[in-house]
């Protein structure tokens, strides 16, 4: 069983130049505010539905909805098309030599992987020069960073077209292989426990239980708790050390549809440094509903009591 992190401040770019040149995956409001004042201004991607978004949002931002980088109800984990890709970003007028930091709202834990899923999209897309702002929209507003109202701008579309990279991405038959150990790997569960454990399950999944050899490690725990929609580099980095996370190793992480296995990956990934780290993003959704093994999957009687008193 994983154990991960420790803590950071609220700010890991400190001006302009790290965010563009360096590409530190996470970026805090003041950072940000300097950044957008600079002559290389990075594209802010507020990921917020629509509503929220008109109601207030860092000027200048781009609106484009979570949805739109996720799949169908019946598998939101799933990848969307390259095509599809290539048509929303060139919507959004974005290009790969333009940094972009991705804006969430910054509620929860659970927020943030919501920004960890899109901007696993677009390294995968192409992009270098991203970040997430840490602690979202939430963070920005208590830091008082300015805010306006009102639909997105329009802006003039680019000529961007995806090719989607497979370098961060673990496929159905890559898990596949490494379940019956033709690939050397580490399954990584983000779920809370008793989803690992098959005490409850997603209502997209055919089935309780998690995928067999994993370990679970939950995505929240890279979060302080007394900040817990601020994610913690250095305890990031804490917990990958005490865990045995290092150079080499080969981890692919997965949760029910492609959304805490995000944070993990992030984490893991962009802030621990992690060269060999995935991302299944069908996830157990995906995984259960090909009607592939489970492990932990509860007997008839557990099932059905299961079912009874309403945990799923």
């Amino acid at each position: 069983m994983l154990n991960l992190m420790k803590r950071l401040g609220y700010v890991l770019a400190l001006a302009v130049a790290p965010l563009v040149a360096q590409a530190a995956p996470l970026v805090g409001p003041e950072a940000l505010d300097a950044a957008l004042k600079g002559d290389a201004a990075p594209v802010v991607l507020d990921i917020r539905g629509q509503g929220s978004y008109e109601q207030g949002h860092i000027p200048g931002a781009r609106n484009a909805p979570y949805a739109l980088f996720r799949g169908p109800d019946e598998n939101p984990g799933a990848l969307v098309s390259e095509a599809h890709l290539t048509e929303v970003l060139r919507g959004l007028g974005l290009t790969t030599d333009v940094p972009v930091v991705v804006v969430h709202q910054g509620s929860n834990q659970t927020d943030f992987g919501s920004a960890a899923r899109v901007y696993w999209t677009l390294k995968s897309s192409g992009f270098s020069d991203l970040a997430v702002l840490n602690g979202g929209m939430n963070a920005w507003a208590q830091a008082g960073g300015a805010v306006e109202t009102g639909a997105m701008p329009a802006v003039a579309p680019s000529e961007i077209t995806v090719t989607f990279s497979d370098r961060w991405l673990a496929t159905r038959a890559d898990v596949q292989a490494i379940v019956e150990g033709r690939e050397e790997a580490t399954l990584v569960d983000a779920r809370p426990e008793a989803f690992w454990k098959g005490e409850t399950k997603h209502a997209a999944a055919a089935r309780p239980g998690t995928i067999p050899q994993s370990q679970y490690f939950t995505h929240d725990r890279w979060f302080g708790q007394s900040e817990p929609s601020l994610i913690k580099p250095d305890l990031v980095r804490q917990l990958a050390e005490e865990n045995g996370f290092g150079p080499g190793d080969r981890l692919v992480s997965f949760c029910n549809t492609g959304h805490w296995a995000a944070t993990n990956w992030f984490a893991l990934s962009e802030i621990a440094g992690i060269e060999g780290v995935r991302m299944y993003p069908e996830s157990v959704v995906g995984w259960s509903n090909a009607g592939l093994d489970m492990a932990n999957v509860p007997g008839l009687f557990q099932n059905l009591l299961n079912k009874i008193t309403g945990k799923y």
